[in-house]
């Protein structure tokens, strides 16, 4: 498969001989080249017909490789421009970080849309999170953070009244975490739940998913250095571009 703006085509070969399918070997030598930074971000594939005729393959199996791939969020197939290389999935690990920083330590570009900052009445649960009474006033801010141009997670976040009055301005200029340092706060533990559901309408819409696409959700009640709750939040986050890792270790 010759990537368009290469000079030479990839060096990809399958075995006949090999239990292992066809287009699974094919499939992983094309991730490699993806991981490996020889199939850069925002590169378009060459054409299925040429691949499967230079390997020796029929087009379905071609196609299935590449559909792994898509599947894996490592290509994405866009109407009108052919299958393309997209960033690798921002990979989360258990620390006390935003998505904002997290994007930028992965090497991308973060951005952020402010979709609502206004303050109302705390429900039962955000009430329980944040340590205050039921019906009291907390400030929400509700984001859309992309990364190149593609939407990554719909950020919801709940903090305490009196603590921090971001604008939007700031919010889409940065994280909330890094605005929180920066006014003074020194943030210290959280308590976060990882889970994963199926995407809503308005969801889908705003994340370019499909209705039903498999979503992972975060929900975080974040201390400062003083044990006071600074804010809880409850996100979203597109299932094939990102993950979280956790480091497990054995109890002696």
């Amino acid at each position: 498969m010759t990537a368009q703006g290469a000079d030479q085509p990839l060096p990809l070969s399958v075995d006949r001989t090999s239990p292992v399918p066809l287009y699974f070997q094919l499939a992983q030598q094309l991730e490699a080249a993806v991981e490996q930074g020889r199939l850069a971000p925002g590169t378009l594939l060459g054409n299925e017909i040429d691949l499967a005729a230079r390997l020796g393959l029929s087009r379905p199996t071609v196609r299935q490789a590449i559909q792994s791939l898509v599947d894996k969020g490592l290509m994405v197939r866009r109407r009108g421009v052919g299958t393309q290389v997209v960033h690798r999935r921002v990979r989360r690990p258990p620390e006390l970080s935003s998505l904002y920083d997290d994007l930028e330590a992965a090497g991308q570009r973060p951005a952020t849309r402010v979709l609502r900052l206004t303050t109302e009445a705390a429900t039962a649960e955000v009430a329980a999170a944040l340590g205050i009474a039921e019906g009291g006033e907390v400030q929400v801010l509700e984001r859309l953070r992309s990364a190149h141009d593609e939407p990554m997670a719909l950020l919801r976040n709940h903090l305490p009244p009196g603590l921090l009055t971001p604008t939007s301005e700031e919010l889409e200029a940065t994280g909330l975490y890094r605005l929180m340092r920066a006014s003074g706060i020194t943030l210290h533990s959280a308590r976060q739940s990882v889970g994963a559901r199926a995407a809503a309408p308005g969801e889908a819409r705003a994340l370019d998913e499909e209705p039903g696409a498999p979503l992972l959700t975060m929900e975080r009640t974040t201390y400062d250095d003083t044990g006071r709750v600074v804010e809880f939040g409850a996100h979203v986050y597109r299932a094939a571009r990102y993950a979280f890792e956790f480091q497990l270790l054995v109890r002696a």
